[in-house]
């Protein structure tokens, strides 16, 4: 896994792999997520997510590759207002919802596929004119110009939504996960949020980290 020349300069990516992971329901981790967006609805009450310091680096991350993160939201965004809006996130199944759990607890966006579906190497660049993919229950994800995860396949995420290609299914039973970041983020702290990521997949999902690496980052 690499970061392309032209998009080493403003990012920063945590990669995790997990192997194995069991798919299943876990009501404890639906009550992990409550107590943490109960937390953050006290913490950020009242406030716009541009007024809210942890959103930052998320919607500068977008704003580096040209978007506009009021329209196009990262997905850590998105699941920060719904909890703000006092509306309980979907519950999916254990490994999403602790994806979804992780990726409030540190406000970035995170990326989650299927291993065995993923082709050969994976790049993080900027996506052509014609390149886009399915997301999840939504329509063609449009990567012209922004930043997006291919393999040899073609494009499979963003830091907006995954793909159908590689989504996260009952017979999955290892795990890709990209923590992204602007590339100002210290590769320390970026380290960190793997570890956190890591742990709460140990603890509800019976995960095992068998890879890590931080590309780009600072420090």
């Amino acid at each position: 896994m690499s970061i392309a020349d032209e998009a080493a300069d403003r990012l920063c990516c945590g990669v995790l792999v997990l192997d194995p992971v069991k798919v299943a329901e876990n009501p404890a981790v639906w009550q992990a997520t409550a107590e943490v967006g109960r937390e953050l609805a006290t913490q950020y009450e009242g406030r716009l997510p541009s007024e809210i310091p942890g959103l930052t680096e998320a919607r500068d991350l977008y704003k580096s590759f040209g978007m506009d993160p009021s329209r196009h939201r990262p997905s850590s965004e998105a699941l920060l207002r719904r909890v703000l809006k006092g509306r309980d996130l979907y519950h999916i199944n254990n490994v999403v919802d602790t994806c979804n759990l992780a990726s409030l607890s540190f406000l970035l966006p995170v990326g989650m596929y299927d291993l065995a579906l993923i082709q050969g190497n994976v790049s993080l660049r900027t996506g052509t004119a014609d390149e886009q993919y399915p997301g999840i229950r939504k329509g063609p994800v449009n990567l012209a110009g922004r930043l997006g995860l291919f393999d040899e396949q073609g494009p499979f995420g963003s830091p907006t939504s995954d793909s159908a290609r590689t989504c996260i299914s009952e017979r999955t039973t290892a795990i890709l996960a990209v923590i992204m970041a602007t590339a100002r983020q210290p590769r320390q702290e970026m380290s960190g949020h793997l570890t956190v990521f890591s742990g709460k997949f140990a603890e509800f999902c019976g995960a095992r980290e068998v890879f890590r690496a931080v590309l780009g980052g600072a420090g």
